[in-house]
């Protein structure tokens, strides 16, 4: 089973919008003033909006899949403007292991399986 790769960054405006969208705007994802006073030093991505980029994956994969489930870790932060590598490797009846990491530094920033059902 051939797995599903996708190279990509996210921009500062990605994190904002998702922010706008979802409702979630902790200061550590959109404000670069006070991230910078952290110790990640900058803003990173939510974990969710990782999650969307491997569910629109997964969608154009499968059009019209639902979820049945999903377990996800995030071990290390993500940062605006950084390449990320996204890897969803089948494991047969729709379940697959996920993996997103930097590019740069081959860190894990989400790890985790998900599972979808056909429409």
């Amino acid at each position: 089973m051939t797995p599903i790769i996708l190279e990509r960054g996210l921009s500062q405006a990605e994190f904002d919008l998702f922010a706008q969208v979802s409702g979630d705007n902790n200061p550590i994802h959109v404000d670069p003033a006070f991230s910078a006073r952290t110790r990640f030093g900058r803003t990173v991505s939510h974990g969710m909006l990782l999650y969307s980029v491997i569910w629109g994956l997964l969608r154009r994969q499968h059009p019209g899949a639902r979820q049945r489930h999903q377990n996800l870790m995030f071990p290390n932060p993500a940062y605006a403007d950084e390449m990320l590598r996204f890897t969803l490797t089948p494991q047969g009846a729709g379940a697959y292991l996920v993996e997103v990491c930097r590019i740069a530094d081959g860190a894990v920033v989400c790890a985790g399986d998900t599972a979808i059902e056909e429409a």
